[in-house]
């Protein structure tokens, strides 16, 4: 898709796709990995004299805590984007979980976002906020929403996601013109 000249229109392949990553996530899952060692540290070489009882709530604290933020931040460390013929598919962290699998004739169209923060949709993550809709959020940069039949949005932070929009667009041409909506 990059050797075509200008104002010509590349031809676009089957499948079209695209990730994002966030680095900053790394660092919280270490300070989960962290808290994890802490708990087995603290249930290995316990030095407590005051009992039992405390002792097992600081490991099983630890230990819940650092699997918490470990496997919550691993979730969305990236995003993957995939656009076929028919749908649009968003898969979350490394065995892809969350995911969110949208049909393009459910589609009513699609924009280009160039500055998308975790700070306007609460943090990283799956988000939904009733006046925005619901979106993928694995780092601030540029994304795509996409509007609903249904009236509702949903934006995904991806890397090159004006190509992304352009893919939709394009998809949905044929759609457009047999929908009854």
């Amino acid at each position: 898709m990059r050797d075509h000249r200008h104002g010509e229109q590349a031809p676009y392949s089957e499948v079209w796709t695209g990730r994002a990553t966030g680095r900053f996530q790394w660092l919280l899952a270490l300070i989960g990995a962290a808290c994890m060692a802490l708990g087995i540290a603290l249930a290995v070489d316990s030095a407590w004299t005051t009992g039992i009882a405390p002792l097992v709530m600081a490991v099983v604290g630890c230990i819940a805590a650092g699997l918490l933020v470990l496997f919550g931040t691993l979730a969305f460390v990236h995003v993957a984007l995939r656009v076929d013929e028919e749908h649009l598919e968003v898969r979350c962290g490394h065995i892809g979980v969350p995911r969110r699998r949208i049909p393009l004739s459910h589609v009513a169209g699609a924009e280009f976002a160039p500055h998308v923060t975790p700070r306007h949709w609460g943090g990283w993550g799956y988000r939904w906020r009733p006046e925005k809709g619901t979106a993928v959020v694995v780092r601030r940069g540029e994304g795509v929403i996409l509007r609903l039949w249904d009236g509702h949005t949903f934006t995904v932070t991806v890397d090159d996601a004006e190509a992304a929009v352009n893919v939709i667009r394009e998809r949905l041409r044929p759609h457009r013109s047999g929908a009854s909506h």
